[in-house]
C-alpha cells in the first residue's frame, strides 16, 4: 500500500514527467484523429482509391473502439505500463507502414493497426492518471489531458494542410515516429509500478466474441445510409450478425473465470449511469464536431479555417471547466456537479438549435463554447466518480468501459445524425447541399443533438448521490510512483 504523491499537479512536480508523457501519448491519438482529413485530396491524387477514402476514418475509429475494453481489462491483469507501451508500439508501427503505403487498401489496413494502438493509449493513460493522483487532483489532470484535444483540434488540420500543400502527405504519419519514441522513453524512465504477479486465465473467447460483435455493430452504424441503405440485405445481415455474436459473448462471460467485461460493470448503478452519461457525451460531442463546420461552410460560405476555429471553441471550453471540476465535486459532490454541467450543455445546445435558421458564426462559436463548458463538468466528474468507486484491479476496466460507451455514443450519434441530414438533402430542391438545404439539415441535426443532451439529463439525475469522501485517497495495490532520479 502506498499513498499517491501529493505535492502538486504541475509539470515541475515529481509526477510532472509522467503527466507530460501521458499528454504526449494522448496527443498522438488526438492529432491523428484530425490531421488526415485535410490531406485526403493529396493522398487520393497520389495513390488513388477515391471511392474508398472514407474507410481511412471508419477503419481507424472501428479498431480503436472495439479494442478499448480488451486493453482496459488487460491493464488490470498485467499492469498499466505494458499496455500503454504496447499501444504506443502498435501506433508507431502503424504510422511507419502508413507512411510507406503504396495503395488505398494498404493504407486502410495500416490505419487499422494505428487504431489498435490508439485503443490502448487513451484509456490506459486516463487510468494511470487515476492511479497516481488523488481525488482532489484528478480534475486538474483531466483538464491537462483535455487541453491536448483542444490544441490538437487546431494543430491537426493545420499541420495536415501544410504537409498536403507541400506534397509530402506521408509525413502526416511519419511525424509520429519521434513523438512515439519520446513518449515511450519518458514512460519507461519515469513511470514504475509493482504489479502483484499472480496466475491469470485470459478470456480469449470473450475477447474474440466482443471484438467481432462490436466490429459488426459499429460498422453497421458507421456505414448505414452511407455505403449501403439502412434497409438493405447487407445492413440487416451486419446488425443481425453483430447482435447474435454479442448475445453469445454475454453467455460466455457468465462462465469465464476472469471475464473481459465483468457483469458487475453494468449491474452497479453508479457505473451503469456514468456509462450512459458518457454515451450521451459522445453523441453530443461528435454531433457538433461533424456538422458545425459543414453548417458554417455550406450556409454562410465560411472558409474552412474560420469554421474550424468556431468549432475549436467547443474543445477550448471543455478543458477550462474540466480543470475546475474538482473545486465543485469536492464541495457539492459528483452528481450535483454533473447536473450543473448537463444544464449548461442543454442551454448551449438549445442556443445552437433555435438560432440555426439564421446562421451567425459568432453565435455558433459562443454556443459551442457553452456546450464545451458544460461537457467538461459532466464528463470529468462522472468518470472520476466511477474510478473512485473501485479498487486498482478494477479501475482499468471501469475507465475503459466509460470511454468505450463514449465511442459507441459517437458512432451511433453520427449514424443517426447522418441519416437525418441525408434525408433532408435527398428531398431538397437541388437534391444536394445548397445553402438553404444545408441550413435546414443542420437545424434538424442540432435539434437532434439537443434531444441527446436532454436524454443525458435523465442519466445524470438517476446517478446515485455520492457521500463525502476524503480528498486524499490511497492508491491501491500495486503502487504506481515516479522514479527517484
Amino acid at each position: 500500500m502506498s499513498t499517491a504523491l501529493d505535492e502538486g499537479v504541475g509539470f515541475r512536480s515529481r509526477r510532472g514527467p509522467i503527466l507530460i508523457a501521458l499528454m504526449l501519448a494522448t496527443g498522438l491519438v488526438a492529432i491523428d484523429a484530425t490531421i488526415v482529413a485535410t490531406a485526403v485530396p493529396s493522398i487520393v491524387e497520389d495513390i488513388g482509391g477515391f471511392a474508398s477514402f472514407p474507410w481511412l476514418f471508419s477503419a481507424y475509429l472501428l479498431a480503436q473502439a472495439v479494442s478499448v475494453p480488451v486493453y482496459a481489462k488487460l491493464s488490470d491483469v498485467v499492469g498499466r505500463k505494458p499496455m500503454i507501451l504496447g499501444g504506443i508500439g502498435l501506433f508507431l508501427l502503424g504510422s511507419i507502414l502508413c507512411g510507406l503505403a503504396w495503395s488505398m487498401p494498404a493504407l486502410i489496413a495500416f490505419r487499422v493497426l494505428q487504431g489498435l494502438g490508439a485503443g490502448a493509449v487513451q484509456p490506459v493513460a486516463i487510468t494511470i492518471a487515476g492511479d497516481i493522483y488523488t481525488l482532489a487532483e484528478r480534475a486538474k489532470v483531466q483538464g491537462y489531458l483535455a487541453s491536448v484535444w483542444a490544441v490538437s483540434s487546431v494543430v491537426g488540420p493545420t499541420l495536415g494542410g501544410v504537409f498536403a500543400s507541400l506534397g509530402i502527405w506521408r509525413w502526416i504519419f511519419l511525424i509520429n515516429i519521434p513523438l512515439c519514441l519520446l513518449a515511450g522513453w519518458m514512460l519507461l524512465r519515469t513511470f514504475h509500478e509493482n504489479v502483484e504477479r499472480t496466475k491469470h486465465r485470459i478470456d480469449y473467447l470473450g475477447a474474440g466474441l466482443l471484438t467481432v460483435s462490436l466490429s459488426l455493430l459499429i460498422l453497421g452504424a458507421l456505414q448505414g445510409g452511407q455505403a449501403w441503405p439502412w434497409d438493405s440485405a447487407i445492413s440487416i445481415s451486419v446488425f443481425a450478425g453483430g447482435a447474435v455474436l454479442f448475445v453469445a459473448f454475454l453467455l460466455a462471460e457468465r462462465k469465464a473465470a476472469e471475464p473481459i467485461l465483468p457483469p458487475w460493470v453494468v449491474s452497479r448503478r453508479l457505473l451503469a449511469t456514468t456509462a450512459l452519461i458518457s454515451f450521451g457525451v459522445g453523441a453530443v460531442m461528435l454531433g457538433l464536431t461533424s456538422y458545425v463546420p459543414t453548417f458554417l461552410e455550406g450556409a454562410l460560405k465560411t472558409s474552412p479555417l474560420l469554421a474550424g476555429l468556431a468549432l475549436a471553441a467547443l474543445t477550448i471550453g471543455w478543458p477550462i471547466s474540466a480543470s475546475q471540476a474538482g473545486r465543485f465535486y469536492l464541495r457539492i459532490g459528483f452528481r450535483n456537479t454533473a447536473i450543473i454541467g448537463i444544464a449548461i450543455t442543454v442551454i448551449g445546445a438549445a442556443v445552437l438549435a433555435f438560432t440555426a435558421a439564421t446562421p451567425n458564426i459568432l453565435l455558433v462559436a459562443m454556443a459551442c463554447f457553452i456546450v464545451g463548458l458544460g461537457l467538461g463538468l459532466v464528463a470529468t466528474p462522472s468518470l472520476i466518480a466511477a474510478q473512485t468507486s473501485v479498487e486498482w484491479n478494477e479501475r482499468g476496466v471501469v475507465t475503459g468501459t466509460n470511454l468505450f460507451a463514449r465511442s459507441i455514443g459517437s458512432s451511433i450519434g453520427v449514424a443517426v445524425f447522418g441519416a437525418i441530414a441525408n434525408a433532408i438533402y435527398a428531398n431538397g430542391p437541388s437534391g444536394g447541399p445548397d445553402p438553404h438545404t444545408t441550413t435546414h439539415a443542420s437545424s434538424a441535426v442540432f435539434m437532434a443533438v439537443l434531444v441527446s443532451a436532454v436524454l443525458t439529463v435523465v442519466a445524470v439525475l438517476v446517478m446515485p448521490a455520492d457521500k463525502k469522501r476524503s480528498t486524499k485517497e490511497r492508491v491501491r495495490k500495486p503502487s504506481s510512483e515516479p522514479a527517484n532520479d
